[in-house]
Formats: C-alpha cells, structure tokens, sequence
C-alpha cells in the first residue's frame, strides 16, 4: 500500500489497511510548502527571543527555565532520551506502524514547526518498514503519549532498538543498513514528536478493527444457534425491527436473515409450537446491533483523532503565533476505548449464554452437551466453563478506565485521561470473545450435525465446511483446546468479515 500524505482526512479503510500491511508514504508539495512556512514561525519567534514552551524553555515544570540559544538542540535531544522511560512488552508492529503514520500525518498538517528534513527522515523509516521497539506501559494520555512516543522519535537519534526486516536491531545499526546518520533535532522538534496522542489512538483503532472480526465472526454464530436449536427468524424479521428504529438494530436484523436464509432446517419447523426463544437467540438485533452503534461511534471518533493535530505548542502560521493548549489531552480517546470495552464484552457475554443454551437439552432439544453417549462423554460441557471463565474476566476488564486520573509533573499536568491503558486493555477483552465466539461456532456446527440430513442455509453450510478442515465432528471426547485456537485464529484473521462487510465501519466508503 502505499499513501501520498496531504492535508486531506486519511479514511478508516486506509488506515484500517495500514494497520493489517506495511505502506509506503510520500509528502504532497502542499503539505511541504505548510511544513515550511510554520518552521519560519518558530524560526522568527526565537531570532526575536520570544519565550516558546519547550523550544527554549523547560518543559512541563520546569517552563519557567530559559534555555540558551546554543542548547535548543540539547534541549530537544534531552527532552526525547529523558521520556523514554517505557516498560513492558513492546507494542506490536501494527500499532507501532499506524502510530508512525498518524505521526506522520499531523506534522504534514503545518501547525508543530518541524523541518522538512525531519519528516524526511520520518518517512525513510516508514519507507524501509524500519518500526522502533515501543515499550507498552507508561503513557498516561496527556500531554500524549510521551514515554511510547519518544520511544519511536529516539531511534532516529540512533538510539533504543527497532525491528527492522523481522529482526530486532539497535536503531543506529537500522540506520546505517538504510545509508542514513543519526538525525539531530531542531528546535521544537523533539517536542513535536512526543506530544501527541497517537499511540493511544492506533492501540484503539488496532482494537476496533479487531472487533469488526469479533462481531462477524460472533453474528454467523449466532445465526447458526438459530438453526442449531430450531429457533425462531420471527424476530428477524424487517417489520419488527422498523417500528424501533435503531440502526443498528435494523442493520444485524437484516443480516442475520440474510445468513439463514434458505436454511431446510428453518423451514422444517415453521409449524411447531414453540412461542418465544430465550433472550440470547431472540434478541441478537438489539443486542449485537447496540454493539455495532457503539462501533460506528467509536470509528467517527477515531476517524476525527487520526487527523486532528494533537501537539503542544501549536504554530499558526496566518497569525505568525505560537500557542500553548491542550489538544495532546486523550480524553476522546479514553472514553471511546472506554465505551468499545462495553460492547466487547458483551459481544463474549451473549455468545457465551448461547453456548450454555445449546448445552442445555431442556432448552435446545439437542442432546445433553451436544454428544451422544452422554456420561462416558462430557461432550462441550467444560468447554462452556472456559467461556463462562473468559466472559467474567471481561466484565471486571470492561471497568472505564478513564475515571482515574494521576497527576504528574509536579502538579503542572494535574489531570491526565489514562487513554493508553484504556485502549490497551481492549486487545485481552477481544481475545477473551473471540475465543468465547470460537467455541461457539464449533458447538453450533455441532448442534446442527443433529438435523441431518436436512441442511441450514447455503452460507452457513459454507462455514460449516470451514469449520470441519479443522475440527471434525465431535464423536467421541477428545482436547478442544488446539481446535478452539485455529478457530480463533479464523476469527482473528477475518475470515469471516466479508459475510457481514456491508455493516462494519472500515469497510463502508
């Protein structure tokens, strides 16, 4: 992929595609000529000795230090080397990668009064998939991302570690592969790459492409529940779900009927007498369709982060300013992540209810734990325990993360949004469901083996066949454990995202 930065929006699919595969950038000459006229602004600013916070003074409590002349690129050196004080596992490569590139592109948009040379040598690292080594904890979410991003702005001083080619290897020896010298800061520069809240917003982004996977794969389950246990479509159907106007509601009611339709299995029950299913196969729609509201929710307000300038100070080139606010702040961030926490958890929280039914012979009319010979066999009943054990840990995990706040930097930074952990923690809640969501297409391409011969509709045959690549049908007991993983890993990898594209937000142009 490769994608000419400018002073436009980045799309959610463009950079839904940034975080799946390695891209190449340029720099349009519009967003050079900006770059340039606001690094005039700074450059003008300190030939008059006008006071610019963290260009030639000290940064967060110490402001009121004057930095000389001769030191501003120490300062910014210094100001990088001194936050890079990240620990834990590092980020992935994804993150890091979309991180780089909304970076990227809030200094092409010509209010943080960096050079050329600096985006120059930015985009060389992207060019040659050169992504520094990104500790993952340490971010509070304001003045941004400071410890993750000096991680990233340190390796073109030639410091810390990058991956470069699959391997992990110091930045300055990244540097020499590619023909470069370390680079040395200019005035603001270091600032500029620090501030910001790129990380926490690639982590949530990197998160809300994850679930587009999690809801499809979660919606086919479902709808295979349906046939599994000879349920009702009823409350599928479009006059239902038009007099409570929920788009989302409307939209998952449309696509389920749309993924059973066809199904022998529905057809053959038309007449029976069951009245009503239980909440978890009869309320998919307002269930799952609440769970797209809050994704379609989340996506704008990513979408509007990604190309918002979020450093400090801002350069204004029209009014020759340079002001200190506050647009580093991720509160938008924390919330969101905050709010797709709900939706992920229960995501895993419905699936695993339907597991649990389709267990049950009293409420599925399926054998007991979906195996004949129950009692020498135990079928999926601990299979369930593993969903029900995953579906707790979300709900503890689904906590907002933004009602904390720990003040720093001497009291200067009073207030901060925890978005980096807020969107960090979204990443275990997703493993947690699509597992949940593994099991459950495993136990319902089961529950519908019982209906034999008769077959479900044209799609979920499909899946079934899918399914059966990599986990027969359940005869006799056997480990799940490898199954559930392949499954997951279907999941993960999106397998199932083109039967539900036409409601997911990344995939709508």
């Amino acid at each position: 992929m490769h994608l000419n930065i400018n002073t436009n929006p980045i799309s959610l699919a463009q950079l839904s595609n940034i975080w799946r595969e390695d891209i190449t950038v340029t720099i349009d000459a519009l967003a050079k000529d900006k770059i340039l006229i606001s690094n005039e602004v700074v450059r003008d600013a300190l030939v008059n000795n006008i006071k610019i916070y963290g260009v030639n003074t000290g940064s967060g409590q110490l402001s009121k230090t004057q930095i000389d002349q001769k030191e501003l690129s120490i300062l910014q050196r210094n100001l990088v080397v001194s936050h890079a004080t990240g620990v834990g596992k590092d980020l992935s490569i994804p993150v890091v990668r979309l991180a780089m590139i909304l970076k990227l592109n809030t200094l092409a948009q010509g209010y943080s009064g960096v050079t050329e040379e600096l985006v120059n040598i930015f985009c060389e690292f992207i060019n040659n998939a050169i992504y520094p080594c990104v500790p993952s904890k340490g971010s509070v979410g304001a003045s941004g991302d400071l410890a993750p991003l000096a991680h990233i702005a340190q390796a073109l001083l030639g410091e810390g570690n990058v991956y470069y080619q699959g391997k992990k290897i110091s930045a300055k020896i990244a540097l020499k592969k590619i023909g470069k010298s370390p680079y040395e800061f200019k005035p603001k520069e270091g600032l500029a790459l620090v501030n910001g809240t790129q990380i926490s917003t690639a982590i949530s982004l990197g998160a809300l492409f994850r679930t587009e996977s999690l809801l499809s794969g979660a919606l086919i389950s479902g709808a295979m529940a349906v046939d599994a246990i000879k349920g009702s479509v009823k409350p599928f159907r479009e006059d239902v779900n038009r007099i409570r106007p929920h788009k989302g509601q409307i939209e998952v009611a449309g696509l389920l009927r749309s993924l059973i339709k066809g199904s022998e299995i529905k057809d053959s029950h038309i007449d029976c007498d069951r009245i009503q299913d239980p909440y978890s196969i009869r309320c998919q729609p307002q269930v799952m369709g609440s769970c797209l509201g809050v994704m379609n929710h989340v996506s704008k307000v990513l979408s509007i982060e990604s190309n918002s300038v979020t450093d400090n100070p801002l350069v204004f080139s029209d009014s020759n300013e340079v002001v200190s606010a506050g647009n580093f702040h991720a509160e938008p961030v924390a919330f969101v992540s905050d709010y797709l926490a709900l939706a992920i958890s229960e995501i895993g929280a419905l699936s695993e209810r339907r597991i649990a039914l389709l267990n049950d012979e009293n409420h599925s009319g399926l054998p007991p734990f979906l195996v004949k010979d129950g009692g020498i066999n135990s079928g999926f009943m601990n299979s369930q325990v593993t969903a029900a054990a995953l579906a707790s840990e979300n709900k503890s995990l689904a906590h907002p993360a933004s009602v904390d706040s720990m003040p720093t930097s001497a009291n200067q930074e009073d207030h901060v949004s925890m978005a980096t952990f807020a969107a960090s923690r979204l990443h275990n809640m997703i493993d947690n469901s699509m597992h949940i969501v593994a099991i459950e297409l495993l136990a319902t391409a089961q529950g519908i083996s019982f209906h034999r011969p008769k077959k479900s509709s044209i799609i979920i045959e499909d899946i079934i066949k899918q399914l059966r690549v990599i986990s027969p049908q359940y005869i006799h007991d056997r480990s799940l454990s490898e199954e559930i993983e392949n499954v997951f890993k279907m999941i993960e990898d999106g397998n199932f995202n083109n039967y539900c594209r036409s409601i997911l937000p990344s995939y709508l142009i």
